[in-house]
C-alpha cells in the first residue's frame, strides 16, 4: 500500500500576546504537541524570545506528514523567566489546536489565541506557514534485456530489475523493484521512474547498485568461453521535477468530496437492531462510522466544506418512486451538506423517511460526479479534484456500467473509494479495485489509470483491541508512553482511523498521476 509520507517544515510567529511580566514584556516561548490518541505530547520547543509580544520564532517544527490521517497539532505559547525546562511554573499565555491538514492546505493560518478555560489570550493571535521538505527530482529510465537465461523449466524466465542504495551502515538497501516482465528473455520494461531522495539521498556522487545477475557463476565456472547470460541496457535516463501532493495542495488544489450511500432493501428495516442502518443509542452505526472515517480526513481540503451527498435504491418520497441518485436533504437542485456533520445530519432525516429497495447500481452516481469532474477539466488547471465515497452492503448489480463508468472517468480528476458493509460478497468490488491490471470497459476500452479503492469494512471492526493497555500506558509517564510507540511502531487506532488510512493512502498518488498525465503544475508554481 502507498503511503504519502513527507516532512513539512513549520514556522511560527505571534502578534499581541499576554503581558505577564511586572516591569518588562514578556519572553515567549512556543511547544509543539502532537495528539497520542488522546494525550498531548511534547514534540518540539522553540527558542525564548526575550521581551517580544509579537516574535517571529527562528527555530522551526519538522514534522512528518500523511495524508491518510488526521494529524492533531497543539501549539502553546509561555512565557520562559527561568531555567527550568518543566513548563509548569511559567505563565500560560494562549494556545491553539487544529490539524496539520488544515495548516498545509492553507499554507499560512493564522488563529487567535485561547486561554484553559477556551477564552481569548486577549488580541493575541498566532500564524503558522508550512513548506514542505523535499527534493522532487525524479529519475526517468528505459531499459531493456536481451538474450536472457531461461530459468524456468516449462517457461522462460520472468525478468524484473531492483535498485539499491548504501544505507548509513554500509549496506545494501532496495529502493525500486519493476514491474515483472513475464515469460520473456528479451524484456524491456515501462518507464522506471525512481525519487532522486530514494535512489541516493539527492547527492548525485553516491553509488547505487542494479541488481540483476547477468553473469551465472556456474556457466562462467564450467565453461571458459562462457561471456554473460544476457545484457541490460538503458536507452535514455533523464532528471525531472516531479511534484509532490502537497506542492498541489499548497498551491489551492481542492480536494472536492462527495458521498453515495446505499439504501437497498437488503440493508434490512432500519427500525431492527440487525439493520445496518439501525442507529444506535450511541448515535451511530456502520455507516455512520466509516463516513467519519474518510470524511473527517477530506474535510480539511476543501475550502467552504459543502459537501455533495445523495442516497440510492430506495423508493423516495413524496411519490415514493425508486431513485438510483437522489439528494439525501431531499434538494436536488442543491444537495450540499456542511460539513460531515451536516452529512450526518442529513442522513439521519433520510433514513426513517425513504423506503428500503432496490437494486443496487454504483453508475449512475460514478456519472453525476464525473459531471462535476468534467467541468474543472474545462479550465487547464491544477485547482481542483474530486473524491467519491461510495458506501455499500451489498453486490453490485449494474457492474457493465459500472466498469465503463469508471473507464471513462480515469480521464478524470476523480478518485472512487467503495467501503463494504456488512458480510455481503465482495467479489465484483476488488475486481473493479484492478489491484492486477487495469480495469476493461465492456466493449474493451482500458482505463488509463487505477482510481477505485475497495475495503471491507469488517476488516477493521477488531482493531480497537489494543487501545485499553495503550491509556493505561499513558497513565504512567513519557517514558513509558514513548517506549509503546516505539515497540508498536505507531499508536494505537480505533476502527474508523485504521479504516480512514487503508482507504485514502492511495489518493496522493492518484492526484499526482492525473495532473501528471495532463502536464499540468501546482498552480502558483512555474512548470519544470
Amino acid at each position: 500500500m502507498a503511503h504519502c509520507m513527507t516532512h513539512v517544515d513549520l514556522t511560527v510567529a505571534c502578534d499581541n500576546l499576554l503581558d505577564t511580566d511586572a516591569t518588562s514584556k514578556s519572553d515567549p516561548l512556543c511547544v509543539l504537541m502532537t495528539d497520542a490518541s488522546g494525550v498531548w505530547i511534547e514534540a518540539d520547543r522553540t527558542e525564548r524570545v526575550k521581551n517580544c509580544q509579537s516574535p517571529s520564532f527562528a527555530k522551526h517544527f519538522k514534522i512528518d506528514y500523511f495524508f491518510e490521517q488526521v494529524q492533531k497539532v497543539r501549539l502553546a505559547l509561555y512565557d520562559i523567566d527561568n531555567k527550568s525546562v518543566d513548563l509548569k511554573d511559567d505563565d500560560f499565555l494562549g494556545a491553539m489546536e487544529c490539524t496539520l491538514g488544515q495548516i498545509v492546505s492553507s499554507k499560512k493560518l493564522m488563529r487567535p489565541l485561547l486561554l484553559k478555560n477556551g477564552k481569548p489570550a486577549g488580541k493575541g493571535v498566532i500564524t503558522v506557514f508550512a513548506e514542505e521538505i523535499k527534493d522532487n527530482r525524479v529519475l526517468i529510465l528505459e531499459g531493456k534485456a536481451s538474450n536472457l537465461d531461461k530459468k524456468d523449466f516449462m517457461s522462460k524466465s520472468d525478468p524484473f530489475l531492483e535498485f539499491y542504495r548504501k544505507g548509513n551502515d554500509d549496506k545494501w538497501q532496495m529502493v525500486h523493484r519493476t514491474e515483472v516482465v513475464n515469460n520473456n528473455l528479451n524484456p524491456k520494461w515501462k518507464p522506471i521512474r525512481i525519487s532522486m531522495q530514494s535512489l541516493c539521498g539527492g547527492n548525485l556522487e553516491n553509488t547505487i547498485k542494479v541488481h540483476f545477475d547477468c553473469i551465472n557463476p556456474e556457466k562462467k565456472r564450467k565453461k571458459s568461453s562462457y561471456k554473460n547470460s544476457g545484457k541490460i541496457s538503458f536507452q535514455s535516463a533523464k532528471v525531472e521535477t516531479e511534484y509532490s501532493f502537497l506542492d498541489y495542495v499548497m498551491g489551492g488544489c481542492q480536494i472536492n468530496f462527495t458521498v453515495g450511500i446505499d439504501f437497498t432493501g437488503s440493508n434490512g428495516d432500519p427500525r431492527a437492531p440487525d439493520s445496518l442502518h439501525f442507529i444506535s443509542q450511541t448515535g451511530t452505526n456502520e455507516y455512520l462510522t466509516a463516513l467519519w472515517a474518510v470524511g473527517q480526513v477530506v474535510q480539511d481540503y476543501d475550502s467552504d466544506k459543502l459537501f455533495p451527498s445523495f442516497g440510492f435504491g430506495a423508493q423516495i418520497p413524496p411519490q415514493f418512486q425508486v431513485s438510483h441518485e437522489f439528494a439525501m436533504n431531499f434538494n436536488p437542485s442543491n444537495p450540499y451538506c456542511q460539513g460531515i456533520s451536516g452529512i450526518v445530519e442529513a442522513y439521519k432525516k433520510c433514513v426513517p423517511v425513504v423506503r428500503l429497495y432496490g437494486p443496487t447500481n454504483f453508475s449512475p452516481i460514478i456519472n453525476q460526479v464525473a459531471k462535476f469532474a468534467s467541468a474543472a477539466v474545462q479550465q487547464p488547471t491544477a485547482s481542483n479534484y474530486f473524491i467519491l465515497l461510495i458506501l455499500t452492503d451489498g453486490a453490485i448489480t449494474d457492474l457493465d456500467e459500472t466498469r465503463a463508468a469508471i473507464v471513462a472517468a480515469s480521464h478524470l480528476p476523480l478518485s472512487i473509494i467503495i467501503v463494504g458493509l456488512g458480510g455481503a460478497d465482495f467479489s465484483a468490488m476488488d475486481f473493479l479495485d484492478a489491484d492486477r491490471g487495469m480495469l476493461n470497459s465492456p466493449t474493451g476500452e482500458k482505463a488509463v489509470r487505477d482510481i477505485v479503492q475497495f475495503v471491507p469494512f469488517r476488516d477493521f471492526k477488531h482493531v480497537r483491541t489494543f487501545r485499553k493497555f495503550w491509556h493505561l500506558s499513558c497513565t504512567l509517564n513519557v517514558e513509558c508512553i514513548q517506549d509503546v510507540v516505539t515497540q508498536t511502531l505507531s499508536p494505537p487506532q480505533l476502527p474508523k482511523e485504521a479504516l480512514g488510512k487503508a482507504v485514502l493512502a492511495e489518493i496522493p498518488n492518484q492526484v499526482t498521476a492525473y495532473f501528471r498525465m495532463r502536464k499540468i503544475a501546482p498552480m502558483n508554481v512555474q512548470g519544470p
